[in-house]
């Protein structure tokens, strides 16, 4: 009996060039770019999450979002079952 291994020999069946360098999609000017003006908005021990676009159109502001999370935590908070000790 045979043993069949996944060892290949040989050349693969398609062989591509090289790419030289970036293709053009990924080409970026620098000399037009800007400072991120939004950046001294974050404060450094603060976590950015990006919001769905339909979330996004309900909370426009970050309080409303963070006061459902809270309350969201403390009821799932309460409702925790007790574990048998």
């Amino acid at each position: 009996m045979k043993a069949r291994t996944t060892k290949t020999t040989g050349k693969p069946s398609r062989t591509r060039k090289p790419a030289q360098g970036l293709r053009r999609d990924y080409r970026f000017d620098y000399s037009k770019s800007k400072p991120n003006r939004f950046a001294g908005r974050v404060r450094r021990d603060a976590l950015v999450i990006v919001l769905d676009s339909d979330v996004a159109e309900v909370f426009r502001e970050s309080k409303p979002v963070n006061a459902l999370l809270r309350a969201t935590i403390a009821a799932v908070k309460k409702r925790r079952p007790r574990r048998a000790g």
